[in-house]
């Protein structure tokens, strides 16, 4: 069995290593919050003291990090990747990153003769914890099936999108469609509560006909509950719009629900909301109807 690496502890990182070391996998795990590393070493691993100390003592090796930057840093930085991978290891980033990034990092890794795959989830903390997530690849067909079983580990809907990148292109658009049903539902809910009927029985007749989905399924009750303890944070997903954005921008397709709904994060975040979930947009929409 392959000895992997996991870097990133987080909301969605933590319990995505959980469950490979349910699985079996010893883990040599690091998070820039030593705290959140020595949590999870106290699961069954070991607790590595770098980034470069994971890639030394690892044939796979996971990223699960907030944004760009904390990835460039993983790769790039002191204590980084680039010069410590062995070759003929496999690095999997799960984390959410623009695609012309992807494949910036895919060319300076396989330089290093190292397979890569971008691999970004969707499914938020519920799903990591259940391994339930959809997980969207990109990268060499070898390199996918090579991290097969360990993707299957941690996610069930596991798709190999195409070569490098098109994990990220996925996840955007993954995210595009995830803001804008948040906004949808938390529109009609302000809507249904301000006309004085039973948002809650609004809810559950829709979830039986064409508007039912997951989010009106699972944000709609934490709206309902209004209960924005966060699974998925407002700023990551205002960061993921922004990724959509400027594809959009350099792909010349206009988005302008996106556009919409970022600005309306945008001013969650102005709030003081920034640590929220995502699904505060209802929290928002019913302040402006004037009935929170």
């Amino acid at each position: 069995m392959e000895r992997i690496g996991f870097i990133g502890l987080g909301i969605m990182g933590a319990p995505m290593a959980q469950n490979l070391i349910k699985a079996g996998y010893y883990l040599h795990v690091y998070d820039i919050d030593h705290d959140r590393t020595i949590a999870v070493a106290s699961s069954g691993c070991s607790n590595a003291s770098s980034a470069y100390h994971v890639a030394r003592t690892s044939d796979i090796i996971i990223t699960m990090v907030p944004d760009t930057p904390e990835l460039e840093q993983v790769i790039w930085g002191e204590n980084g990747i680039i010069d410590a991978v062995r070759p003929d290891s496999l690095f999997i980033d799960m984390s959410t990153i623009a695609s012309s990034t992807a494949i910036r990092m895919h060319d300076a890794l396989v330089a290093k003769k190292v397979q890569v795959l971008d691999a970004p989830v969707s499914g938020g903390q519920t799903g990591a914890e259940q391994a339930t997530l959809s997980i969207m690849v990109g990268g060499s067909k070898q390199a996918f099936d090579r991290a097969l079983p360990v993707l299957k580990v941690m996610g069930k809907n596991i798709v190999h999108i195409g070569g490098p990148g098109a994990g990220q292109m996925a996840k955007t658009c993954n995210q595009i469609i995830v803001a804008l049903t948040i906004q949808g539902v938390a529109e009609a809910l302000t809507l249904a509560k301000k006309a004085g009927i039973d948002a809650a029985k609004v809810r559950e007749a829709l979830l039986g006909g064409f508007a039912q989905s997951r989010i009106l399924d699972v944000h709609g009750q934490r709206m309902l509950d209004n209960n924005y303890q966060p699974g998925f944070k407002t700023h990551l997903q205002r960061k993921d719009l922004n990724i959509a954005l400027q594809t959009g921008n350099e792909l010349a397709v206009p988005l302008p629900g996106s556009s919409q709904v970022a600005a309306l994060l945008d001013a969650l975040i102005a709030r003081g909301d920034a640590e929220l979930d995502h699904s505060a947009l209802a929290k928002l929409m019913g302040e402006m109807s004037g009935i929170d």
